[in-house]
């Protein structure tokens, strides 16, 4: 019998892994309210019996769990460019790099403007890079203006950066592993440091 392809609900609500259950049921009462198909003008009766399923597989804890662990094993590779080599010292490698971070800082700047900082500990997570080859990186973009530390710890995107990846046309991924703006402020490796370097602290407006 053939396996049934993977569905993520996730994507279909439009939710970070992280969203709480309150979060949920708010966006499901939305979407919901959307796509009905009793509402002549936005009605879509395939996208309402999605949201149902995904609704009542997120809503439940112990079936969110279980989920959970398919849909980790399923996204595992999403930011990870570099899950099949270890990183070289090449130029080319070095600029998948420094792109994959600019991706990642531009990606989580758009979802919460305010409060974008991402910690050195998620990235090396996320990118599947050792601490040790992020320093460089981090540095460069830093240096040309691309990044700043922000007062959580983490780093986050400048107005130059956001220009960087506008003129250079980057490829940009899907936000679903990122931490929740709450918890990248607790993964940090050093927390409520100022940024002495060539960018300024940024003030969280969330």
């Amino acid at each position: 019998m053939e396996r049934e392809p993977f569905i993520d609900y996730y994507e279909i609500l439009q939710l970070s892994q992280m969203a709480d259950q309150e979060t949920i049921e708010r966006v499901y009462r939305l979407l919901a309210k959307r796509y009905h198909p009793d509402n002549k003008n936005t009605g879509d009766a395939e996208k309402f019996d999605a949201l149902v399923k995904a609704y009542r597989a997120l809503s439940d804890p112990e079936r969110r769990a279980g989920y959970d662990v398919k849909y980790e094993a399923g996204n595992s590779h999403q930011w990870n460019i570099f899950s099949d080599a270890s990183p070289s010292e090449g130029a080319e490698e070095d600029r998948k790099i420094y792109q994959a971070i600019l991706s990642m800082l531009y990606t989580a700047r758009r979802r919460d403007a305010g409060n974008a900082g991402v910690g050195i500990f998620q990235m090396e997570k996320l990118l599947g890079v050792p601490e040790k080859y992020l320093e460089f990186h981090i540095w460069y973009l830093r240096e040309k203006g691309w990044i700043q530390r922000v007062e959580n710890g983490g780093f986050a995107i400048t107005v130059s950066g956001v220009d960087a990846v506008i003129e250079n046309d980057l490829p940009l991924k899907k936000d679903r592993l990122l931490p929740a703006p709450e918890e990248s402020s607790t993964r940090t490796d050093n927390p409520k440091t100022p940024d002495n370097g060539n960018g300024n602290s940024e003030q969280s407006t969330a």
